[in-house]
């Protein structure tokens, strides 16, 4: 056992107990009425991160949500790495299935649960426990910053501005974040895309108000019915997106990258019981991992309108609403496909209906180059402690800071990811195993040596 392993195994128990300090903090960052909360969990990771071993941790306010940042600087002639991280959260709805409260975090089954567990605190939470594990045991290579966002799970819309103004503050020679997932411990890997993202809110509105069914009904346009058609509307029977010119940038993989995916280990029988589905859908002419990796799609996240209490009511509803995703891939670009989503249902609304659109939130898709020295770096530090190569992997996600980091401060990002497809992000009893955490604390390091000694 080495010494920054003997340091984990000693301070574990205090590492989850900080974790649960922050996971109790309900940041939820697309609802105003938990702006306190976002500082509160913001002046708690500095707290934490001060007391790790950074010189500063300081918030950083954005016309929004604030940046966290810390920075540990040990030799200026040495290389410094850019930690990503984000510490606001999804909301927890529906709360009627969560196992407990999920802002009360409990250890279950040797899974952490909570909201946030795995996106993004948990993983997040790594990295301050890493930095903290060289600085006690004296064996930092290189320069850590770290910039820690509350925007991240509503598109980050504040950070553009802040990376622009932050640019001298943020210099560094790489990014390394920890806000995606691996295939699983037997098989660790290293995402090296992600997609991108369109994401859009529809509003229909018929009559003035709400009507009796049976007096207006077959008379007046129903704008939950109409909703309802605009959006089957919008695949074709291959479940093909139907939009016109959605896949017309559509940077399509080889036969040769196509085949790597394809020897990706997958269950497909293990998927639908874990998922507890008898079925698979999607595009014709892909395999599941293709579809959930490679390919664009359009999902219905939500949807509501007239009458959904208990008991039954003849309503023809005024109002009928959807919130609506698109993940998108290179080429595309998330303010074109928004202005054809809204193109498309804007020519196809039915008379006596007006639709509203509105474009929430995007962000570009991303390829990494698995050439740089930071991947291989990245490489290595999991050969270090999963005795294996990391495999490569498409991601579905999105994480519209990464093409960002690109654009505005000209850096690559490894995502270098321990959560789990199955953590259940964006789900009630969301969790992180914490033999992932821990083995996250312990790869992290590896990291840092690797990328140092890499010279070139």
């Amino acid at each position: 056992m080495n010494r920054w392993n003997e340091y984990i195994v000693k301070n574990k128990n205090r590492f989850l107990e900080e974790l649960k300090q922050i996971l109790s903090i309900p940041s939820i960052s697309n609802d105003e009425e938990y702006k306190t909360q976002m500082h509160l969990c913001a002046t708690k990771l500095i707290e934490l991160m001060m007391q790790a071993g950074f010189d500063i941790a300081i918030i950083e306010e954005t016309s929004h949500h604030p940046v966290v940042f810390g920075k540990k600087i040990i030799n200026p002639e040495l290389p410094t790495v850019l930690v990503y991280g984000h510490y606001d959260v999804q909301p927890p709805d529906p709360i009627d299935l969560w196992h407990h409260d999920p802002f009360d975090p409990q250890v279950i089954d040797g899974s952490i649960v909570a909201r946030g567990a795995s996106d993004d605190k948990g993983q997040m939470f790594m990295h301050i426990k890493a930095l903290e594990v060289m600085v006690k045991t004296g064996s930092l290579p290189c320069n850590i910053k770290m910039i820690i966002e509350g925007e991240e799970e509503i598109g980050s819309p504040s950070l553009p501005e802040y990376l622009n103004s932050r640019k001298e503050l943020l210099k560094a020679d790489v990014i390394l974040a920890s806000d995606t997932a691996m295939i699983s411990m037997e098989h660790p890997s290293i995402e090296t895309a992600l997609r991108g993202m369109a994401y859009m809110e529809v509003e229909l509105i018929g009559p003035n108000r709400d009507l009796h069914s049976g007096v207006y009904g077959g008379a007046v346009a129903n704008p939950i019915n109409v909703l309802c058609k605009m959006i089957a509307s919008m695949h074709d029977e291959n479940n093909h997106i139907t939009i016109p010119g959605f896949y017309d940038k559509v940077k399509e993989l080889s036969k040769e990258q196509r085949g790597e995916i394809g020897k990706l280990p997958f269950d497909g029988t293990e998927y639908k019981k874990e998922l507890g589905i008898k079925a698979v859908w999607g595009e014709d002419g892909y395999t599941t991992l293709e579809r959930a990796g490679i390919r664009p799609t359009l999902d219905v996240n939500g949807i509501w309108g007239g009458y959904t209490g208990e008991g039954a009511k003849t309503v023809l509803p005024s109002k009928a609403s959807a919130k609506i995703s698109m993940r998108l891939v290179p080429d595309q670009q998330p303010e074109e496909i928004a202005n054809l989503f809204k193109a498309y249902l804007q020519q196809r609304c039915s008379p006596g209906v007006t639709v509203n659109v509105k474009y929430l939130h995007g962000g570009k898709p991303i390829v990494t180059d698995t050439e740089t020295k930071g991947y291989q770096a990245a490489v290595k530090a999991i050969k270090a402690t999963f005795n294996k190569e990391p495999l490569k992997v498409y991601s579905g996600g999105s994480i519209p800071i990464v093409a960002l980091f690109k654009e505005i401060l000209g850096l690559d990002s490894v995502l270098m990811g321990f959560g789990l497809d199955n953590d259940n992000i964006h789900s009630p009893n969301e969790k992180f195993d914490l033999v992932n955490f821990y083995k996250g604390i312990e790869t992290i390091p590896f990291f840092y040596k690797y990328f140092s000694e890499n010279k070139s």
